[in-house]
């Protein structure tokens, strides 16, 4: 059964090659990593790690049972209870609802171990099956995304209290 872990320097390899596997499939959804992010990912790796140490997010790995990542999920913390998620999950996991069952859990942990009483997400709006993740979660669309915010793309804000956690 997967296993949703807070992020650690021990995470590093079985991350990159779930972030390498999945390169082209998160593509089609996303805008790419590019190459300097493969390039240097030991130091975007140290830096989430600083981030999370300084209570700026907490960033989490579902792993499955043979130690390999199935999904990232991401929390960035903005201050007064509200946290930005951000997820992706491996094409061999995709449309099974891994992602629905961890953001859920994610929102459980979000209440419970962060504080945090208001989760927001944007997603894009060609990315379909982001936007029904969210709405199972219990995340409502609140209004456009600054396509800052979806790497260039044009989308939406959903939004989910965590009070009934």
């Amino acid at each position: 059964m997967p296993e949703l872990q807070l992020l650690r320097p021990d995470h590093a390899s079985a991350i990159l090659s779930f972030e390498t596997a999945n390169r082209s499939y998160f593509a089609g959804f996303v805008s790419d990593r590019g190459d300097d992010y493969f390039e240097h990912f030991a130091d975007r790796l140290r830096d989430l790690l600083t981030d999370q140490d300084a209570g700026a997010g907490a960033f989490y790995v579902l792993v499955a049972d043979d130690g390999s990542v199935l999904g990232r999920f991401n929390l960035e913390f903005t201050g007064n209870g509200v946290a930005e998620l951000g997820y992706r999950v491996a094409e061999r996991a995709a449309g099974r609802g891994v992602a629905t069952a961890t953001v859920l859990e994610l929102c459980r942990v979000a209440a419970c171990e962060h504080g945090i009483r208001v989760i927001r997400a944007a997603a894009a709006d060609a990315n379909v099956a982001s936007q029904k993740v969210l709405r199972k979660a219990g995340f409502a669309e609140v209004g456009p995304a600054d396509p800052a915010s979806i790497g260039g793309k044009q989308g939406s804000w959903y939004q989910r209290d965590t009070a009934a956690e």
